[in-house]
């Protein structure tokens, strides 16, 4: 059986990096998206439109309401800032990839899967814990002592292969793997068409990320 993987795909750039990533280190690719009451779920079809061009074995949506929860500007009535903040802003969701990857490790299990990938990323990021190296490395450990196939010597590795890369870093080594920005959504308020508000954090760190790279923009703008 060929090695599997679980992709965490967002529809944004990041995640679909780490597709790449999975795909060049020979998994077959698993991957799995969240419907959580996110704001901007033009993202959702990005991300069935990438898993269908990029050759996933499997694509699924997992419904997950926050909104119940809310707490972010990403999943309750709280404006996204279109300017920078200072400390963690509030399009940070509570506990979001902590949920994702849990579901996610559900299903690499059933798989019998190698590995999880996401796409966090600790350099040109927007401050959220659960981005971070440590966490990374904790979830890891809790995931192999929480299944069983673990206890039968067979753990599930959770890799985040961006995690050192810079916006741009992540940019460059994408393209050289053929992957197509123009059809990824990383805008937090993009409208129905997917075009981006080009004012919001994830925006601007995007804008700057191809521009440090050399690289053309190509992503549609409202």
């Amino acid at each position: 059986m060929n090695k599997r993987a679980v992709i965490l795909l967002s529809g944004g750039l990041d995640s679909i990096t780490a597709l790449a990533f999975a795909k060049a280190e020979g998994y077959a690719c698993y991957s799995i998206s969240f419907d959580y009451g996110q704001r901007h779920k033009t993202e959702l079809n990005a991300a069935q439109r990438l898993a269908e061009k990029y050759g996933v074995v499997e694509h699924k949506v997992i419904q997950i309401d926050l909104r119940t929860i809310g707490g972010s500007a990403l999943t309750d009535d709280i404006d996204v800032p279109e300017v920078a903040q200072e400390g963690i802003p509030v399009t940070y969701v509570p506990a979001r990839n902590t949920v994702f990857l849990a579901i996610a490790l559900g299903w690499a299990e059933v798989l019998q899967a190698e590995a999880i990938y996401i796409g966090v990323n600790a350099v040109d990021y927007s401050g959220y814990p659960d981005c971070r190296p440590e966490f990374v490395t904790a979830f890891e450990k809790l995931a192999n002592l929480a299944i069983k196939s673990a206890t039968e010597g067979k753990p599930i590795y959770i890799r985040a292969p961006l995690m050192s890369l810079s916006k741009a870093d992540i940019i460059t080594h994408g393209t050289a793997l053929g992957i197509d920005y123009s059809e990824t959504i990383s805008c937090y308020q993009a409208d129905a068409q997917g075009r981006a508000c080009g004012q919001c954090d994830s925006c601007r760190l995007r804008r700057q990320g191809f521009a440090e790279a050399g690289l053309a923009d190509p992503t549609r703008y409202q």
